[in-house]
């Protein structure tokens, strides 16, 4: 009975609509505003993006100017859009979208006119005008009087640039970017068609975890010059002498072949009429050149700026309108499917439209077949709530996502953590792919190897700490049932938490699969944030090795930010209520009653 009311619920909410009334017509897609979160530190852009979609276009304004708030250089910064900035740079391909560490944001594309220069710093523009809905944004530059438009498909994307009467210039920036790694390679293909690889990489001071990211650009025009550029390293003394562009950039007019190097770019001259447009297609891939170019043919041929501004639009509106909502204001209602909208960016398929990916910490080339294959796993973000909202109403890419996961497993020999286009960061904390999986098992969500995702599951959880990169302090948990404190700022009561958290789920999941003894170890290691309780502040607190607590201990460091032994951007304020898996045992270590009213 129960397993039937799960599966009516999914079926029914995967195509809910309560259907507006009275709103003239209304459609979820324009309530959306993309704006939304590009302050504050809320690290959303407004860029153009297809749901889930491999490629994203958007606007960089945070380098090359003190009329911004904020620079990437000046500290540390992890969009390429700050909305109270004003210095625009070009655009950049294949973005993120609401992490806190700087990654990819690179291949930057920017239109200028007058005479050509090819330093960021200088050729950047304050805008005006500018315009954002799903699958589209757009802007003015004023120093150049040059309308930008950009609209993306899956793996690809068009820049249409409006200019003014005279002489103009398209150029592409591959040596900026939010990426902390360096280096690139363009070559010159035909008089409209350039294909390269920039390497991106190190997120979150993961220093191993490099990718590249191949690329294939073609303009609608061709150009009436064009060629590269190279920032030339600064030399000294007799050798100073030789070269006249020691330390600048240089401009390359006849070389042809391919250019390598770390801030290297390519350059496009045109003599434009008033209002003329010229567009500029890119398509990405991780897997080669080739296939970047099979995904821009396969997915623009035959097709226009506005046509694949329309189908980005449609896709979209598809999406939002599985919730119809009726009711509220205006406002609220923006709220709402600006909040879905963001749900539905990442995580984002990897595969090429030739079915082809990178595999887990391989260099591997795998195939996907059947469904997608996802990457940007953020499950320390997302495991308590957006993958339970995409169980209910979207579950197909669930599924999908959870093949994506186990896919991994197989691949790398663990359950992805922070993963990033293949890579695992091993950012954040726990061991969060048990309650994603979990969860969407028990909902009723099938069409996935269970028993190989528990195997993994069981692995992390019961392997020695020293070979466990999910969970590297595993053997003190499992031997004390807490994770002591060993150095002051090592965020050991949150180690433990999500250890909990996840154990209880595996407890659960074991329950379901009839493995009774695996339910009763997990449940009960899962009951050992009691240790951590301390009647003297009614709060979780550090352990020391030998079992003591922590101290000087004080609940309220970290408020402001600064680091709080023991915990992870947070305190104990905020992590002695992190035990959704038990909050009545909790509440009577609070000293609550023993019967609750219901």
């Amino acid at each position: 009975m129960k397993r039937t009311f799960l599966l009516t619920l999914l079926v029914s909410l995967s195509f809910l609509s309560l259907k507006a009334t009275d709103k003239g017509g209304e459609e979820p897609v324009d309530l959306v505003n993309p704006f939304i979160g590009t302050s504050n530190f809320g690290t959303t852009n407004p860029g153009a993006v297809c749901p889930n979609g491999l490629m994203s276009v958007v606007p960089f304004n945070v380098m090359g100017s003190d009329l911004n708030k904020y620079d990437k250089d000046a500290r540390w910064w992890s969009t390429p859009y700050e909305y109270h900035n004003v210095f625009f740079t070009g655009f950049s391909h294949v973005n993120l979208s609401g992490v806190g560490c700087p990654e990819v944001g690179s291949l930057l594309l920017m239109p200028t006119t007058g005479k050509l220069n090819v330093d960021y710093k200088e050729y950047g523009s304050t805008y005006d005008k500018e315009v954002a809905h799903p699958g589209y944004y757009s802007n003015h530059l004023i120093k150049y009087d040059v309308k930008t438009e950009v609209t993306a498909t899956l793996r690809s994307s068009v820049a249409r640039f409006t200019f003014p009467k005279g002489e103009s210039h398209v150029l592409l920036n591959l040596g900026e970017g939010l990426t902390n790694e360096s280096g690139a390679m363009v070559k010159k293909v035909s008089d409209t068609e350039w294909e390269g690889v920039k390497l991106q990489g190190t997120f979150c001071y993961n220093s191993q975890a490099v990718f590249p990211i191949y690329f294939v650009m073609r303009i609608s025009r061709q150009p009436l010059a064009s060629g590269y550029w190279k920032k030339q390293r600064t030399m000294k003394g007799a050798e100073a002498e030789w070269d006249p562009d020691n330390g600048k950039y240089k401009l390359y007019t006849s070389y042809q072949k391919e250019l390598s190097g770390d801030d290297i770019g390519v350059w496009m001259n045109f003599n434009t009429e008033a209002n003329e447009q010229i567009d500029v297609q890119m398509g990405v891939s991780f897997v080669s050149i080739a296939n970047a170019r099979e995904n821009l043919e396969k997915e623009q041929s035959g097709k226009d700026f506005d046509i694949i501004h329309a189908e980005a639009n449609r896709k979209w509106n598809d999406d939002l309108s599985r919730i119809l909502v009726e009711g509220g204001t205006k406002t609220e209602r923006t709220i709402f499917y600006t909040a879905l909208y963001h749900t539905l960016i990442h995580p984002n398929i990897l595969q090429d439209v030739n079915g082809q990916y990178p595999a887990m910490e391989s260099n591997d080339i795998r195939t996907v077949s059947d469904g997608n294959r996802y990457t940007v796993f953020s499950l320390w973000d997302t495991y308590r709530n957006v993958h339970q909202l995409l169980t209910l109403v979207y579950p197909e890419r669930q599924r999908d996502m959870i093949r994506s996961m186990i896919a991994m497993y197989d691949e790398h020999g663990w359950m992805p953590k922070w993963e990033l286009y293949g890579r695992e960061t091993y950012t954040m904390e726990g061991d969060p792919a048990i309650p994603v999986i979990t969860d969407s098992w028990l909902k009723g969500l099938r069409g996935y190897d269970i028993t190989k995702a528990y195997e993994a599951f069981r692995k992390s959880a019961l392997t020695k700490g020293k070979d466990n990169p999910l969970r590297p302090d595993n053997d003190e948990y499992m031997q004390k049932g807490y994770v002591a404190l060993h150095e002051q700022y090592d965020n050991s009561v949150s180690h433990a938490l999500e250890y909990y958290i996840a154990d209880n789920a595996l407890s659960r999941l074991a329950d379901a699969l009839g493995k009774k003894d695996d339910a009763r170890l997990f449940y009960n290691r899962s009951l050992g944030y009691r240790h951590y309780f301390d009647k003297e502040y009614g709060m979780l607190r550090p352990l020391m090795p030998d079992g003591t607590f922590y101290k000087p201990f004080n609940p309220r460091q970290g408020e402001n930010f600064e680091p709080s032994p023991g915990f992870h951007e947070g305190n104990a304020w905020n992590y002695t209520f992190y035990v959704p898996h038990d909050v009545m045992g909790l509440a009577k270590l609070m000293g609550g009653q023993k019967k609750v009213c219901r």
